[in-house]
């Protein structure tokens, strides 16, 4: 099953970068007014092709609590963090809930290639995160002993635990 594995990512990585390659160059994320107490980021919609790239990047890369980096290992927050810093310039908390709060909520129906899904995995709200990737699934940093991966938001696990997506690009 590996070996069917690495020829599916490269093709997948390849379209993907073709995709990029015909597109503007992106423009730096800024910072906009939200809810008192909330420092809402914006990223510029044409950086969701880095980010994206970025999340497929770090398939396979190993799990580690509080990870920062991949050498280490990335936890789900850790993960979102480092994509986003690395392919929009812009600085997240290494917290699930804390970067809930300063994405804007979007319907399911909504999502695109970029955008922030959120799971109650450990009992209290917002306690697990991943990147959107598109055709209803997304990737993320699993648990202790895991590695990046893909997954389904119509897998029974994850279906029963959706609390919502998020987005930190500019909207409507």
């Amino acid at each position: 099953m590996v070996a069917n594995a690495v020829p599916v990512r490269i093709a997948l990585l390849s379209a993907v970068l073709l995709i990029a390659a015909c597109s503007a160059p992106p423009k730096r994320a800024g910072k906009t007014t939200a809810p008192p107490g909330i420092s809402r980021i914006i990223v510029d919609s044409a950086q969701r092709q880095e980010v994206l790239l970025y999340a497929l990047g770090l398939l396979d890369v190993g799990y580690q609590f509080g990870g920062k980096n991949p050498e280490a290992g990335l936890d789900c927050s850790g993960m979102v963090s480092f994509i986003y810093r690395n392919a929009a310039g812009v600085s997240l908390p290494h917290n699930a809930a804390q970067i809930a709060q300063i994405a804007r909520p979007i319907d399911r129906r909504q999502l695109d290639a970029g955008d922030l899904v959120f799971f109650n995995t450990l009992g209290r709200p917002y306690s697990h995160v991943g990147v959107y990737i598109g055709d209803g699934k997304f990737v993320h940093a699993p648990s202790s002993g895991g590695k990046i991966k893909v997954e389904s938001l119509d897998k029974p696990y994850f279906a029963q635990r959706f609390e919502g997506g998020r987005s930190l690009f500019a909207g409507p």
